[in-house]
């Protein structure tokens, strides 16, 4: 028996202030009186909508108005729920053993061709065996860096509890399970997956380990096919590690930011080697140009009416994660004689425990996360570094890099939105009056009194020198 949709949203709507909505109760209102069980589904299709969670006895609430709270996000690895996921979808592909012999040979050189892939900016077509693979190696950083990137709108109260995601190119699902872990347990979630490849079968199995109020749908159509408007008002739009997959990034990132609600948000994700991580700036000022939408962070215009054109290689790098169990098992299974043609096999190359990723959160309401700028009654400007040179200066930059030396003096990458070559502020000497440079954590902004420009012929970039007469402090 169906359900009369407009008279359930009616009776949902008056009973939500007054107790509980239960399916128990309200089917005595609805015409025919339906099974309480067919009210309970056609509640969980509408509860978005309305704005209810279901509780654990099945019972629907208002959601909470209060937005998503930071929640401490510092995994040290993919939780085992989903790696239990992924190592079922191996099993079932596979069988027991497929961490060894022909299929972990198989898995093992499927991973090899989806990192050279990456490092040759070439395409990677996903079957069922490369999907799996992707899991095994990519699941756990990208679900630590997605949580990450989440933190600068939590912070600022920007994340609501009730929110509708679409996940463009979502991959086998690390993203998806990050979001629904960062989220609150109270949380209310109308997520939509745009996913053409095998990867939504392995998508498929994490999202089953999700709780009943993150409603899942995925569509199994390409980014340039999907029409993100049947959808509807999207408060969080994913890109997440696709960005250099697409024939046309920046049209379809723009054509997907149509659907943003006032307050949504834009995330863009790619991992931090040279190709991804300067394609993903590409994009980011390419939308940006000429539109409303603008830059909520790391990389922050200071300057009003500025766009940077240096070469944009910013990345963050947080804490290693601890191995998963599944790569865990396929590295421990790599065995030298499976490569005659190679000399170099280390089990090593099948562990992915780094977490470093460059990101963007874009916004059309003008929030940004540190609302500061430059003034040019007491700032240089990045972008008039030239005629500085050999002068010292004050300036208002952005910090856009851990320490970038490999021994020496600590060498930072900055930016105030105007740089049309790369600025590296060089630390070669610290005092109590600059350590901000060193603490100050990635997309900081920091105010530079007394640096000296000078040119480096070596990286063709500016070096800002930062030494005992140079004061630094965090602003914001």
């Amino acid at each position: 028996m169906s359900v009369d949709r407009e008279s359930l949203r009616e009776n949902a709507k008056y009973l939500q202030n007054v107790r509980p909505v239960d399916p128990e109760e309200i089917y005595e209102y609805l015409p025919g009186q339906p099974h309480p069980a067919v009210v309970r589904e056609a509640l969980r299709e509408e509860s978005f909508a309305l704005g209810l969670r279901e509780q654990s006895d099945g019972t629907f609430v208002p959601v909470e108005t209060e937005p998503a709270p930071t929640p401490g996000w510092e995994p040290t690895t993919l939780p085992d729920q989903y790696d239990r996921a992924l190592e079922g979808a191996l099993f079932d592909q596979f069988g027991r053993e497929w961490a060894t012999g022909d299929s972990g040979y198989t898995l093992r050189e499927r991973i090899r061709e989806l990192k050279e892939n990456y490092y040759r900016g070439q395409t990677a077509d996903y079957d069922e065996v490369a999907a799996l693979a992707y899991a095994v190696y990519h699941g756990a950083d990208f679900y630590a860096a997605t949580g990450y990137a989440l933190d600068p709108l939590a912070e600022r109260g920007l994340l609501p509890r009730r929110l509708r995601v679409l996940d463009v190119g979502a991959g086998t699902g690390g993203p998806a399970v990050a979001l629904h872990d960062y989220l609150p347990d109270d949380a209310v979630v109308d997520y939509h997956a745009v996913e053409p490849s095998a990867n939504a079968d392995v998508l498929g199995e994490l999202l089953a380990e999700t709780d009943r109020n993150f409603r899942t749908t995925i569509h199994r159509t390409t980014a340039e096919a999907f029409d993100p408007g049947t959808v509807g008002t999207v408060d969080l739009l994913v890109f997440g590690n696709v960005l250099s997959e697409l024939a046309t990034p920046a049209a379809t990132v723009r054509r997907y930011c149509e659907t943003l609600a006032t307050d949504g948000t834009c995330l863009l994700l790619a991992p931090a080697d040279l190709e991804t991580a300067t394609g993903l700036r590409e994009v980011e000022r390419t939308v940006t140009d000429g539109s409303e939408l603008g830059v909520y962070a790391p990389t922050l215009r200071l300057w009003d009416g500025e766009q940077p054109a240096d070469g944009g290689w910013s990345f963050d790098e947080r804490e290693s994660l601890e191995s998963p169990a599944t790569q865990d098992r396929l590295a421990a299974a790599a065995d030298p004689d499976e490569f005659p043609d190679r000399t170099d096999l280390d089990p090593a190359q099948f562990r992915n425990t780094s977490v470093r990723f460059a990101y963007t959160l874009l916004r059309q309401d003008g929030e940004r996360r540190l609302p500061v700028r430059a003034s040019p009654d007491r700032h240089a400007r990045l972008a008039e570094s030239e005629t500085h040179v050999t002068n010292r200066v004050n300036c208002l930059v952005v910090k856009l890099s851990r320490n970038l030396a490999d021994g020496g003096n600590p060498v930072y990458r900055v930016g105030d939105g105007s740089q049309t070559v790369d600025h590296y502020a060089v630390s070669t000497r610290e005092s109590v009056l600059n350590t901000a440079l060193a603490d100050a954590p990635y997309g900081a902004v920091l105010s530079v009194e007394n640096v000296l420009v000078l040119w480096n012929d070596d990286e063709a970039a500016y070096n800002l020198v930062c030494d005992a007469e140079t004061v630094v402090d965090r602003v914001g």
